[in-house]
C-alpha cells in the first residue's frame, strides 16, 4: 500500500490513500512506499528507519490573487484607507478598554459592534452587582433575625428553667411573654 502525506484540502486521487502530516504520529503497518509532499522531515525519518521507500516533493507555492485588483489600484487604495480606519478605530476601544474608560467610535463597523458587545457587558456586570448587593443585604438582614431568634430561644430556655426550679408548670409552646409573666408572679 502506498500512502500520500500531503496537507491538500482538494484535487485528491480517488485511487490513492492521503493522510495529513500534522497528524503523523509514527510509520503505518503495511506501507510499501510513502511520498510527502512539502517538508516533513519526521515522517520522512520515521518510514525510513523501517525501511520504506519514501519519495519527497516539493510543495506548490501558492499566491493570492485579487481578481481584477491590478487593473484598479486606486479601488485598492481605498480598501486599503477603510482597513486602516477600521484597524484604528478598533485600537482606539481596545486602548480605552485598556484604560478603563472607552468612548463609542464614530466609525467603523467592527469597532462599534465591539463597543456595542463591550457595552453590553458592562451593563450585564453593573445589573449583577446591584442584585449581589442586594442578596448580601438580604443575608445580613437574615444573620441579624437569626441572632435575635437565637438570644431569644436562651432567654426562653432560662425561663422555662427558673420555673422548673420553682415547680411552676408551663405550656410546652408557651410563649415568652406568658413565661416572663409566670417567672414575674414568683414568690
Amino acid at each position: 500500500m502506498e500512502l500520500i502525506y500531503s496537507t491538500q484540502s482538494s484535487g485528491f486521487d480517488p485511487d490513492k490513500r492521503y493522510r495529513n502530516p500534522e497528524h503523523f504520529d509514527r510509520p503505518e503497518a503495511g506501507v510499501t512506499g510513502v511520498v510527502v509532499v512539502g517538508e516533513w522531515p519526521k515522517v520522512v525519518e520515521a518510514y525510513e528507519r523501517v525501511g520504506v521507500e519514501v519519495t519527497s516533493i516539493e510543495a506548490e507555492s501558492r499566491q493570492v490573487l485579487v481578481v481584477g485588483a491590478a487593473d484598479n489600484t486606486a479601488e485598492l487604495e481605498a480598501l486599503i484607507g477603510k482597513l486602516r480606519i477600521e484597524n484604528d478605530t478598533v485600537r482606539a476601544v481596545i486602548d480605552g478598554l485598556d484604560a478603563g474608560e472607552i468612548e463609542k467610535p464614530e466609525a467603523g463597523e467592527l469597532a462599534i459592534r465591539l463597543f456595542q458587545g463591550l457595552d453590553a457587558i458592562r451593563v450585564q456586570m453593573v445589573e449583577l452587582t446591584g442584585q449581589r448587593d442586594d442578596l448580601a443585604e438580604e443575608n445580613e438582614k437574615l444573620r441579624t433575625e437569626i441572632a435575635t431568634l437565637k438570644a431569644d430561644g436562651q432567654e426562653v430556655e432560662a425561663l422555662k428553667a427558673k420555673l422548673d426550679t420553682a415547680g411552676v408548670t408551663y405550656r410546652a409552646n408557651a410563649s415568652k411573654e406568658s413565661l416572663e409573666k409566670l417567672v414575674a408572679d414568683l414568690p
